[in-house]
């Protein structure tokens, strides 16, 4: 009677045992099942770009003569992802007239700022040669004003399909920020300032691209 007594115990104990691991493993899965009940179907990956968009804007690149400067300002803009050579042309004409339309607020800040060193100075030279900076400088503000006019006007004749007063547009606006610095080594008022340098050519590389561009759309469309 003893013995059926302790083999009972045992009886239990071992299905004690046996029950104590699954309960723990149970309640251990709880949270990894309320991890992946909050958090299924919710991640988001952002969609790849379109093949033959990404290849349209690399082939149209390709075809510049600064190939990191047109995918700079072709991607810069989110309207290529649907665009064609046409479309891509007047990004290209629109990213030089934002430029231009920067430089003539520079020039426009860089006169002001030398005008007013020339007022507040109490030299007799040194105001003489500010003026004539800030005059000049004035000058340069112009130029980029019609460089960016030029590149509107550009943008115009793409739309109408008008390929070659494009083009015309588009050099034009290129040559006008270089009468500044043309001026500049004339007159000599101070040195020819570097935001400028800097803004002329960029601007010269973006009417390259732009010019290339609209000579692949003025083909595709013969």
């Amino acid at each position: 009677m003893a013995t059926t007594k302790k083999e009972k115990v045992i009886l239990v104990l071992l299905f004690s045992l046996t029950m104590l691991p699954l309960s723990t493993l149970g309640t251990r899965s709880g949270p990894a099942a309320v991890q992946h009940h909050g958090h299924g179907g919710t991640t988001k990956h952002p969609s790849p770009p379109s093949p033959a968009t990404a290849a349209l804007v690399r082939s149209t690149c390709n075809s510049t003569a600064y190939y990191d400067v047109c995918v700079s300002a072709l991607g810069a803009d989110p309207s290529s992802a649907t665009a064609d050579v046409r479309g891509l042309s007047t990004i290209a004409v629109s990213a030089a007239a934002a430029n231009a339309s920067g430089g003539a607020a520079t020039a426009a800040a860089l006169a002001n700022g030398t005008g007013t060193a020339a007022s507040s100075s109490n030299a007799q030279a040194a105001p003489a040669t500010a003026s004539a900076a800030a005059a000049l400088l004035r000058t340069c503000a112009a130029k980029y004003g019609q460089a960016r006019d030029a590149l509107a006007a550009a943008g115009d004749s793409i739309a109408q399909q008008d390929y070659d007063v494009a083009s015309v547009h588009v050099s034009a606006a290129a040559e006008y920020p270089q009468v500044c610095r043309v001026l500049f080594r004339r007159q000599k008022p101070g040195q020819y300032p570097a935001e400028l340098a800097a803004r002329e050519e960029t601007l010269r590389q973006l009417c390259s691209v732009a010019l290339d561009i609209i000579g692949l759309a003025s083909t595709n469309t013969n």
